[in-house]
Formats: structure tokens, sequence, C-alpha cells
């Protein structure tokens, strides 16, 4: 069910619905949106009769027959743009966001070769990964807690947002003391104790994509996150498995649409992990912008040929570099904004 506040409900208005929906033994939500405030409610097994049309403020209650309610449009009408502290770039807003850097971090000399230019470029968000979970039980496996401490200090140096994955709850609490947004990765969509654990941190998250997912399946992992609390999720679709042999993952950038008719959330893109192959991320790169993503995520190596992971999908610093201006073209024409490159050598980069 669904409380929907009156434009002018006061803050006590709401917290009185919150405090009623609570006394009853069931959660209450409450979402602020650009116009109106809407306040979920979960916990309840079917419609329940609080009496919540009478009180101050509210303006109807809606029976929601979807098994997702707060991340639907019924609980909010406007687009959900997550914010973070001491920096103005945003996920979702008009500005489009590109989440740039290697599969994992290596070392820091190679952290810091990539953030370099991954910043100059225009980039605002740094990926990389600390824990990195493998097919193979003796593929690198990442740096751990090492690894966190190498991207805070990216943080502090080109002003870049970290976001990087947790593989389980021990690893998740040292990604929210490090990191600035909490990757879940594709084979840990439906992991739903690591999924409620998120939904308990303070820091937002990013949700990938599992390989078969469907869009319904992928809603209703963000609804676990929050059903917790944590309001600040933005969704990310990185290819799912077909028959096809001529790509690592099929991309389907049709979910973007779809998620934006569903959801208030944002949706990022990842079409490395979406093609596997690095002659396809720029194409796919351009095709996002165009249908309306929020975002792109791709990984980027200043030796990709030597990479410790997902070398092959994997763009040099200077492909990286055409890739953002040709998606900052595209992203003025669809209305997006996006921040200018800064002025670099490129002399002694890879080709």
């Amino acid at each position: 069910m669904l409380v929907v506040m009156k434009a002018h409900a006061t803050e006590r208005d709401i917290a009185d619905v919150c405090e009623r929906i609570e006394k009853a033994g069931f959660r209450a939500h409450a979402i602020p949106g650009a116009q109106r405030t809407a306040i979920g409610i979960t916990g309840n097994q079917g419609a329940v009769e609080l009496g919540l049309e009478e009180m101050a403020g509210v303006a109807e209650v809606i029976r929601v027959s979807k098994p997702y309610k707060l991340v639907s449009r019924d609980a909010r009408d406007s687009n959900t743009i997550i914010k973070f502290p001491n920096n103005d770039a945003t996920i979702g807003g008009t500005e489009f966001a590109v989440v740039a850097g290697p599969c994992s971090i290596e070392s820091r000399e190679q952290a810091f070769a990539v953030a370099e230019r991954v910043a100059a470029a225009g980039a605002r968000f740094f990926r990389g990964g600390a824990y990195k979970p493998r097919t193979s039980p003796y593929a690198f496996q990442g740096l751990g807690e090492e690894a966190l401490k190498i991207m805070a200090e990216i943080r502090d140096r080109f002003g870049l947002i970290v976001i990087t994955e947790a593989v389980d709850n021990e690893s998740l609490e040292l990604v929210e003391k490090y990191g600035d947004m909490i990757q879940i990765g594709a084979r840990n969509m439906q992991n739903f104790s690591l999924l409620k654990r998120a939904g308990r941190a303070k820091k937002p998250v990013l949700l990938k994509r599992g390989i078969a997912a469907t869009l319904e399946e992928l809603l209703m992992a963000a609804e676990y996150i929050m059903s917790e609390g944590n309001y600040n999720v933005a969704l990310c679709e990185r290819g799912v498995r077909t028959f096809a042999d001529h790509t690592r993952n099929t991309l389907d950038l049709s979910v973007v649409p779809a998620v934006q008719r569903l959801s208030h959330l944002p949706i990022l893109v990842d079409p490395s992990h979406g093609t596997g192959k690095r002659n396809k991320v720029t194409p796919l790169s351009r095709a996002a912008v165009a249908v309306g993503a929020d975002g792109l995520m791709v990984e980027v190596h200043n030796d990709p040929d030597r990479a410790l992971s997902d070398g092959p999908q994997s763009l040099f610093p200077d492909q990286f570099d055409h890739l953002m201006e040709e998606v900052r073209q595209i992203a003025n024409v669809v209305g997006r904004t996006m921040t200018s490159p800064a002025v670099h050598s490129t002399a002694n980069s890879a080709h």
C-alpha cells in the first residue's frame, strides 16, 4: 500500500501517519517527491485498514498490485537523484554520469595512472574492484582492503567518487567505510541477505542486473534494498546471457526505457561487461546515451593487455578520451550535461 500525502502536508502530518503505521506493526517508508511525499507500507500480507484516509495531510491511499512498491512510480512521481556529500556530481539528474576505471585494483601505480586519465577526460566517478568474484578459484581475487585504501587516496587526489563492489557482509562493511557507493554485482543480485545488509548501509547502492534476470527480478532486488530503508539505489544493465557467440553477453538496451516507465530509480549501462570486447564498448556507449540511460560504467586500463582481469574489454586511456568526446556530443542532443575534459598530455599513453 501507498499513502499519498497532499502537497501542503506538514512534516508533523507525515510523522503522524508513519507513527500510526508503525504502531500497527508495519513499516513506513516516507519517500519525498518533487511535489508530494508518498509513504510506502511494507510488512503487510494484504490490504490493511488503518483509517489513514481520514488523517490530516493525506490525499489518498493506493492499493498497489505490483510485487514491488517502493521502486515503482506509484511511490514517487519524480526521478530519484542520488547526491554525494562534498561533491556536486549526481546520478539520475540532468548530468550524465560516467563511471570509469579498471576492473581490478592491481597496484597503487596502476590505479593512479588510470584515475588521472579518466578524471582528465571528464569522468566524475571511479570504479575499481577490491573484491573480485571470479569463475575460477585460481584467478586474481583482488587486493581487498589494500585496494579500498588506494581508492580512498584517489578520491582525495582527484575528487572522484568511488564505486566498488561488496561480495559479502564483511566486505560490505569495509566498502561502506572507504567507498562512496556500494556496488552489488550481477552474481549477487539475488543474494537477499546481502541486499538487506546494503539496505541498512548509509551509502548509496549500485545494483547490477543478474546474468539471466528479468526486469521484474531486477526491480524486486532493488525493493529488498529499499525495504530496509536505503532509498538511494541506482540500477545497472550489464548484459544478459543468451545464445549469441559474437559477444560475451547481450547488452539489453531496451531495458532502459522499460525501467524508466516502471520505476523512478536511475539506470546506468555497462557496455564493458555487456559486450566483453573492446571494439564494441564505444558504439554501445553511444547507443546507451541515445536511448536515455542516466550514465555509463566503463572499464579503462593503462595496460589492458597485461590486466589481471577483463583486459579484452578494457579501453586504453586514449580510446576512453575518444569515447567521452562522442558521448558528450550525443548527451547534448538528448538534453544531458557532462563535465568538460581537462587539458592533459597523451604523449606517453598506450595506443
